[in-house]
């Protein structure tokens, strides 16, 4: 590589790392606040709450480096012709590649990055996160549950207790399930106690009344039954059991997504198509964002005229773009000869875009131009003023 290469590549290469940053934190940060409930109403630890939120960088990251490169092209080629830089190397005969090589080396290396973490990284970061999660979801009532204070591990499922004994016990015992929208179910014990065994985590109650209401019922009453001991499955907190076989499209790797059993097509269906295609064309968006950067920002200007409206055309197409890229991905899920479409519009746009960049670096020639000599109409500077021949 040039020297002229290697200083356009430190200098998109820095603002990538600059925009990346400043992005994901943000983003990151709007996804912490919503699992501030971990240590509010919870019980849990600063650390674990870290540890679960930071587990989710590496989806943050490989759904916003695309744009990362977008903007990191687009504010590098703009300030390299507001520094005349573009128009030296145009002038000096450097055609549009030798200019556009780091933004498309960049975008290579990012699109590396991508499929890696798409394929390893981020199904391994969110198998650690559901470890994470199940153990708090199972140890909710035994642990988290505060004497006077409502928790909710679940939508529909509510606790509270009055007090805990010093054997751990949980006195006055009020659950209150609304999981099945056709029958609720209350439950008020004097009571309660965890037990764990092999086949999972139960509650106890003891001594105590059930109110069961069933909305498809005749009578439209709620029944009440008192018992000396109930139990509740807590192992359906979890919502997902152990094994790939309960995995969600996401925690897989590769090869679990290309061996399927019958039971995983029948319960995730398109999910799991949609899931592998949708990790490989990803990977294509830093190479198309780049190739459109240098197609519509890559030919030197005149640094009086404004490129506001080149910058806003990129922006506009790369959202256009990926707009239909997703929208590609989710028609994938409903019907698989749309496979086709997701890889068609990445790969056919970057080749448009690199025609584009081609065409534009062949100098226009104006028909208006008139290139004949005529001596009649050449002035001389003298020292009166201009002076005819």
């Amino acid at each position: 590589m040039t020297l002229f290469g290697r200083y356009v590549l430190r200098q998109v290469t820095n603002a990538f790392v600059v925009i990346l940053l400043t992005l994901t934190s943000v983003v990151w940060l709007a996804t912490a606040l919503k699992e501030l409930d971990l240590i509010t109403s919870q019980g849990q630890g600063l650390g674990l709450f870290l540890h679960m939120t930071l587990l989710s960088l590496p989806s943050l990251i490989a759904l916003i480096a695309p744009n990362a490169v977008l903007m990191a092209a687009l504010y590098t080629l703009d300030r390299m012709n507001g520094d005349s830089e573009l128009i030296v190397m145009t002038a000096a005969g450097a055609p549009i590649w030798r200019i556009g090589a780091p933004f498309i080396i960049l975008a290579s290396v990012v699109s590396v990055a991508i499929l890696v973490t798409n394929l390893y990284v981020t199904p391994a970061s969110m198998r650690a996160l559901r470890t994470l999660v199940t153990p708090v979801r199972a140890d909710i009532v035994s642990q988290v549950l505060q004497p006077g204070r409502f928790s909710s591990p679940e939508s529909g499922l509510t606790f509270h207790i009055r007090d805990r004994a010093m054997n751990g016990d949980l006195l006055g015992l009020l659950v209150q399930d609304e999981r099945d929208d056709k029958e609720v179910m209350s439950y008020l014990a004097e009571r309660g106690r965890i037990l764990s065994n092999e086949d999972g985590d139960y509650l106890v109650m003891m001594d105590g009344y059930v109110h069961r209401y069933d909305s498809e019922a005749k009578d439209k009453n709620v029944q009440i039954v008192a018992f000396d001991q109930n139990v509740l499955d807590l192992s359906e907190l979890n919502a997902k059991t152990s094994g790939s076989k309960g995995m969600a499209p996401r925690e897989r790797y590769l090869g679990e997504l290309l061996n399927l059993t019958a039971k995983d097509v029948k319960s995730f269906g398109g999910a799991i198509r949609l899931e592998l295609h949708d990790r490989f064309s990803t990977a294509l968006y830093p190479l198309l964002f780049a190739f459109l950067a240098v197609a519509v920002l890559g030919h030197a200007r005149t640094t009086r005229d404004s490129r506001w409206a080149q910058i806003l055309l990129a922006f506009g197409l790369a959202l256009g773009l990926r707009i239909a890229g997703l929208t590609a991905s989710n028609l994938v899920a409903l019907n698989a000869s749309a496979v086709a479409l997701v890889y068609a519009i990445p790969v056919g746009a970057i080749l448009v875009a690199a025609w584009a960049a081609h065409v534009r670096m062949s100098p226009e020639i104006r028909s208006k131009l008139n290139f004949e000599f005529q001596p009649k109409n050449i002035r001389f500077w003298a020292a009166r003023g201009m002076q005819a021949k």
